[in-house]
């Protein structure tokens, strides 16, 4: 934002702090808990990734939209974000194989956009005193009643949102006499999640996330994946019942991001809101196993507790995250069960996870042969 321009915009945080900067054209109000991403690249991926619903994104990157928009490289339908704060939004990007521009992207869905915001300033205050609660508006007329209001927005803790953004019929991908067949429970799933179990000759059943047992078990199936997905894992605690009945098959089960955390809310662990997430592409992970180090994509302001592990428990851990040393990766002591943290389907990248497909994918075939 040029500092001679008269703002147009503004962020209030619940904090009573506001940042100021421009709409880029679409009017309006919206609230959401304020988190940042570091991700330099993927910002159409970040978008539309079911996980953020409810959540208003800052981006790190100096520049949005300078690559504009395919539709093929959604994560969903359309634009999951609540909200947008960032440094420079372009109008028009430089890609020559974009479908649209990043501005009608957000115009057509009616997502408010901020930009010349000091992003840099604004990522820091997230990070010393955690997520906030936060409103954006292009009504600068009453700051005062804005912040009034950001301050009665509820908490994440305690918040069920997979209902909002799961499918509303199951449907199917693939090859129906593809050598494998995986249901997946769709608690808020990414397309890129579908890909890449279809590029290994899978075919996929996607079940909403309040599917009947009735329907979900009749479907024939060599094992199960239970999908990210946005809010609170501790409030919700029919899916925990349903998960861990999913366990009880004996069949092999791949559980990511709020999977992860699910099954293990399913084994007894439990889970805690962090101060600020994870949320970029540049996180380090050790592979406990292996000793091998990971580059991961992870987007998550929930993690299970180091503390719930005990002698007496199911779930083992695989990775750890090295920066703070929160739980990354977990597998069931008995049973062809595992689950990480982070997103081994990352979109544009990094791929040092995807191995974690070809492991599932040993588990479904190991488990046919005993069949």
């Amino acid at each position: 934002m040029n500092i001679f321009q008269k703002p147009t915009a503004a962020v209030v945080l619940e904090d009573g702090h506001v940042f100021f900067g421009h709409s880029v054209g679409i009017e309006g109000e919206v609230a959401g808990e304020l988190c940042f991403n570091t991700g330099m690249t993927g910002y159409q991926e970040i978008f539309t990734d079911p996980s953020y619903f409810g959540q208003i994104m800052v981006m790190a990157s100096v520049h949005i939209g300078n690559y504009g928009v395919r539709f093929e490289e959604s994560e969903s339908d359309h634009i999951r974000i609540n909200g947008l704060v960032c440094r420079n939004f372009t109008v028009k990007g430089s890609r020559p194989g974009k479908d649209t521009e990043l501005y009608e992207f957000f115009a057509n869905s009616r997502t408010v956009a901020v930009s010349g915001v000091d992003t840099r300033a604004l990522v820091q205050h997230l990070r010393d005193h955690g997520a906030k609660n936060a409103i954006l508006t292009t009504d600068l007329t009453n700051l005062k009643e804005v912040k009034s209001r950001a301050q009665a927005i509820p908490s994440m803790a305690g918040m069920e949102l997979s209902s909002k953004v799961t499918c509303r019929e199951a449907y199917s991908l693939g090859d129906e006499k593809a050598i494998y067949r995986v249901a997946v429970l769709d608690l808020g799933v990414k397309k890129n999640i579908l890909r890449c179990l279809v590029e290994r000759d899978v075919f996929v059943r996607v079940f909403p996330m309040n599917v009947s047992p009735e329907e979900f078990f009749s479907w024939a199936c060599d094992g199960y994946l239970i999908s990210n997905g946005p809010g609170d894992p501790a409030a919700m605690p029919q899916t925990t019942a349903f998960v861990q009945q999913i366990i009880q098959t004996g069949k092999p089960v791949f559980g990511i991001c709020l999977g992860h955390q699910i099954i293990a809310l399913s084994q007894g662990l439990e889970t805690y809101k962090m101060h600020h997430g994870h949320r970029g592409i540049n996180h380090p992970v050790i592979n406990t196993a292996t000793n091998k180090g990971e580059i991961t994509s992870q987007n998550h302001g929930f993690a299970v507790k180091n503390q719930s592990f005990g002698p007496s428990a199911s779930l083992l851990l695989t990775h750890s995250h090295l920066n703070d040393g929160t739980v990354a990766g977990l597998r069931l002591s008995k049973g062809p069960v595992f689950s990480v943290q982070y997103h081994p389907e990352a979109a544009p990248g990094p791929h040092d996870s995807r191995y974690l497909f070809d492991e599932f994918i040993n588990l479904l075939n190991q488990h046919k042969k005993k069949e």
